[in-house]
This record gives structure tokens, C-alpha cells and sequence, in this order.
């Protein structure tokens, strides 16, 4: 790893924030953090700045008492997911799939709108149908 990918990671990290409710334990935190850190880390994604909060739910009946929503900024587009799991790990994995497949698409659109647009004819752009 080099200096530039660290100081890369410690500005996304710094910029999402992560908050815990309920009995939420470190080592869960800590796997959550790295999994989030890894889909902001990579190459291409703009400087992400919002909160993803993850719950853990009192009641023992409950099937799937994690929960996780995820609130990210990139540029000028919004990322909104949420997610349920039986664990701590499995939630953390599945917000990480959820995460990068919205950016992919999110930078993908806007990738895509930019080469398609099609500048007007007075900028250079297409005639049309003029006979000249």
C-alpha cells in the first residue's frame, strides 16, 4: 500500500461517518468501517462525504435483528441503501455489495450522460437535415 492510497482512505473515512445504536460491539464496528473503507478506496470514485448507521435490534425473536442504512454524497449524486442481515459480518458484506454496485451505477450514469450528449450545431455538432 502506499503513503497516497492511506491518506486516500483517512479522507473517506473522516468524511462518512459511522453510527452504532444498540448493542453494537467494536470488533463489528471494525469490520464495518474496513468494508466501507474499501468501496470508497477504490480508483475513479469522487470524494464521498454522509453517515451509515447500523443497528442491532434488542428483541431476541427477531430473524434478522441487523440492520444498516447508508446515506453517501459522491459529487453530485446521492447513494441511499439499506440492509437487513443475521449478523454483524453478514451485514457488513452485503452493505459493501449493495454500496459499490449503487456507485458503479451511479458513476456509470453519469459517465454515460456525458458522452452522449450531443453538442447543438452552432457548437460544432450535427447539421441535421440543412441543404445548402
Amino acid at each position: 500500500m502506499t503513503a497516497k492510497d492511506t491518506e486516500t482512505r483517512a479522507d473517506t473515512a473522516v468524511a462518512v461517518q459511522v453510527r452504532a445504536e444498540g448493542d453494537v460491539d467494536e470488533q463489528a464496528l471494525a469490520y464495518l468501517r474496513t468494508k466501507i473503507d474499501a468501496v470508497l478506496g477504490r480508483p475513479g470514485i469522487p470524494a464521498a462525504r454522509g453517515e451509515v448507521r447500523i443497528t442491532k435490534a434488542t428483541a431476541r425473536h427477531t430473524e434478522q435483528p441487523w440492520s444498516a442504512g447508508a446515506e453517501l454524497v459522491l459529487g453530485d449524486a446521492r447513494v441511499v441503501v439499506h440492509a437487513r442481515e443475521a449478523t454483524a459480518h453478514e451485514l457488513a458484506d452485503r452493505l459493501q455489495d449493495l454500496l459499490r454496485s449503487q456507485m458503479t451505477r451511479v458513476l456509470h450514469r453519469r459517465e454515460e450522460a456525458r458522452r452522449s450528449a450531443t453538442p447543438p450545431p452552432w457548437r460544432g455538432g450535427p447539421a441535421g437535415d440543412r441543404r445548402g
